[in-house]
This record gives structure tokens, C-alpha cells and sequence, in this order.
């Protein structure tokens, strides 16, 4: 596989179109670090990883409104292999309440809010909103 990350956010994609509750793929260190991130934001219910050989799956629990509508509503991959996108602390724009972008950065995963309040920049891996 080329993207993780793009994997990772097209599973959820089509998980949500589905309207299926709980999507299960390969573990690694960064789809665990943007999952916590997601979950920080309140944009998944849970992720659980499962202990398997020879490598660990995760359980992504997704999380759905009152009227069983998704709290996610937009995920696009920014910066891809082909084309990869970086910002400067100066250049990040809030999304102002309407979601969050995931950076990659020398301190590790942050998102926008973080990234700025930390004057750092770094490759925009993601928006989800």
C-alpha cells in the first residue's frame, strides 16, 4: 500500500456512507496517533487495537448524532506521495469551530489549533471536518 492515510480516511469515508458503526483495519503508529487526535476532537466515539499476529488490527468505533447523522462530515486527504503540501505557523488558518487539520510536525501530530498556539509548522496530512 502507497497511503496509509489515505486508506485509513477512505475507510472511514465509506464506513459512514454505509452507516456502519464499528470499521476494523491494520494498526500502525501514525493511523493510531491521527485516531487519538480524532477522538480528542470528539469526531470518533473510540478506537480499541486488538492483539494479533503479525500485526495488530484496530477497532474504530464511529460516532453518529441524535438523528443518525454523522458527526463527520467532510475527510480529505491534503498532502498525498505525489504532492505534498507544508505550512508555516504564520500561514495555518483556524477552521473556527468546523473541524480540525492534522499536521505532521517536529513535535509530532498536532492539529491547527496546536500547531499555532506552538509556533510550528509541518506537513498538512489532513481536514476533517
Amino acid at each position: 500500500m502507497t497511503d496509509p492515510i489515505a486508506d485509513l480516511l477512505t475507510r472511514i469515508r465509506n464506513a459512514i456512507q454505509a452507516r456502519q458503526q464499528v470499521v476494523v483495519l491494520s494498526a500502525s503508529k501514525m493511523k493510531l496517533e491521527i485516531l487519538r487526535i480524532l477522538k480528542e476532537a470528539g469526531l470518533i466515539a473510540q478506537f480499541v487495537v486488538e492483539e494479533k499476529k503479525p500485526q495488530n488490527d484496530v477497532k474504530i468505533f464511529l460516532k453518529y448524532s441524535e438523528n443518525k447523522k454523522s458527526v463527520i462530515r467532510k475527510l480529505v486527504r491534503i498532502s498525498k506521495p505525489g504532492r505534498r503540501v507544508y505550512m508555516g505557523y504564520s500561514e495555518l488558518r483556524l477552521l473556527r469551530g468546523s473541524g480540525v487539520r492534522i499536521l505532521s510536525t517536529p513535535k509530532g501530530l498536532l492539529i491547527d489549533r496546536h500547531a499555532k498556539q506552538s509556533k510550528v509548522g509541518g506537513e498538512v496530512l489532513c481536514e476533517v471536518s
